[in-house]
């Protein structure tokens, strides 16, 4: 179901997703492509994590380990690999600053009374890096290592939004990932897709968006 016409009421909350979105992507390709490496040096089949994303990917593989190795294997193998991640992404915050007009953005909001969030599957750890100041702009934020779901899963936005105390149908989920239209469509909430990262118009259409955007620095007109 298409829903890119359907207007967008003033919200009392906005999700945000973070790379592609606030920030440039990571170059998720280079870092499956690792992490193909390291399952295939353990010996893991490729059909136990090639349609995965890449956390689910690990967690595959640690099962299948446990299952058909030991323990101890899966163990090593999840945390080199969990490690490995967190290591592409601090050295690549490391030479990444958000995009130009976030802060101005995001001030704009707040100052509209508007409840801000941000929701990643990016470590905790790089968007400090990336974003130090982000408690002057945003009311919460849960990155992969403060939750037990991640997006698509809606329950990473649900408990962004019971931070903001903020109902899903009165919040707009801002994103440039399928991922961020199919978990914010789930909750009901208003889907706003971006250019900036990963994805075409049709695709984010496609996952849920109500509208989409070059990028998210046109977001506030929209309300």
């Amino acid at each position: 179901m298409k829903h890119a016409e359907a207007p967008i009421p003033t919200p009392r909350g906005v999700l945000f997703d973070f790379d592609g979105t606030l920030a440039p992507n990571l170059d998720l390709m280079d870092m499956r492509r690792q992490l193909v490496v390291m399952a295939e040096q353990t010996d893991i089949p490729r059909a136990v994590y090639q349609d995965l994303y890449i956390v689910e990917m690990i967690e595959a593989g640690s099962r299948w380990l446990g299952a058909h190795r030991s323990e101890r294997q899966a163990q090593d193998y999840a945390q080199a690999s969990q490690q490995r991640i967190i290591d592409i992404e601090l050295a690549a915050a490391a030479e990444t600053t958000l995009f130009p007009f976030v802060r101005t953005l995001l001030s704009r909001l707040n100052g509209e009374s508007i409840r801000l969030g941000i929701v990643t599957r990016n470590c905790r750890a790089a968007i400090h890096r990336m974003f130090p100041d982000h408690e002057d702009y945003v009311q919460a934020l849960h990155a992969r290592d403060d939750v037990a779901h991640l997006k698509p899963d809606p329950r990473h936005l649900e408990v962004n939004l019971q931070a903001l105390d903020v109902d899903p149908k009165e919040a707009v989920m801002v994103g440039d990932g399928i991922l961020d239209m199919q978990a914010g469509l789930a909750l009901q909430m208003h889907c706003v897709g971006v250019l900036s990262g990963s994805n075409d118009t049709e695709a984010l259409v496609a996952a849920g968006a109500h509208k989409v955007l070059p990028d998210a620095s046109q977001l506030a007109d929209l309300f």
